[in-house]
């Protein structure tokens, strides 16, 4: 089954099943108790286990074009952030997770400080060993990534990733819910301005310049 897509007006009622789906004693089929997450990733996940694992997962906010590998967020992408933080008000996340660059750092920080949380930093190149380290970790994560992860660590997860990021799109919002036995069930909002393919309304940051890829061009 597809992501259900749900834009604007909807949001906030679709963000209110949500959280029930994830709350403490609840999933999908059953009632189910949910004991005080810990950041303890088993080495071998425990298949009884009865937790449902809620991951929340975004590219980094619009960054700078300031003619660096590893620019920070523009404004735009400061304002995208707390857009965000006000969306995720009523979520008590346990668990944050970065790249160890500017742009994803600067989006995700925020949400680690609210959380009192250490930022998780995780190799973009090993996207199946965090899934499968989420995935064994009861709670509520966030994942803060590039335009050519997400949609691949939502697979790695099991959740339908809806297609690539266009460069400039800023705005998707994945909400996976991972039941013990279940199948993931997968939500993309979209939240701030909304994309729009060849229009910026002001807001986005330039097209980045073109030059020669190297490792650190390879994320978007």
């Amino acid at each position: 089954m597809g992501p259900s897509r749900i834009r604007f007006a909807p949001m906030r009622a679709a963000l209110s099943w949500l959280f029930c789906l994830a709350a403490p004693g609840f999933s999908p089929t059953s009632a189910l108790p949910v004991p005080t997450p810990t950041f303890q990733t088993p080495a071998d996940p425990d298949s009884t286990r009865q937790e449902p694992v809620v991951v929340y997962l975004v590219r980094h906010a619009e960054k700078a074009d300031d003619g660096t590998d590893d620019p920070p967020l523009a404004i735009a992408g400061r304002i995208r952030v707390q857009t965000l933080k006000t969306l995720l008000a009523d979520v008590s996340l346990t668990h944050v997770h970065t790249t160890d660059w500017k742009r994803t750092r600067d989006t995700a920080r925020p949400f680690a400080e609210e959380a009192g949380v250490e930022l998780a930093m995780y190799d973009p190149r090993e996207l199946q060993t965090l899934a499968t380290g989420i995935m064994a970790t009861p709670g509520r994560h966030l994942v803060a990534g590039h335009s050519n992860t997400t949609p691949q660590l939502v697979a790695a997860l099991g959740g339908d990733p809806g297609g690539e990021i266009d460069e400039l799109e800023y705005d998707r919002l994945y909400i996976l819910v991972i039941g013990p036995g279940e199948s993931t069930v997968t939500t993309l909002l979209r939240f701030g301005e909304p994309y729009v393919e060849g229009r910026d309304f002001g807001l986005r940051a330039e097209p980045p310049r073109r030059g020669p890829r190297g490792s650190s061009r390879e994320l978007r």
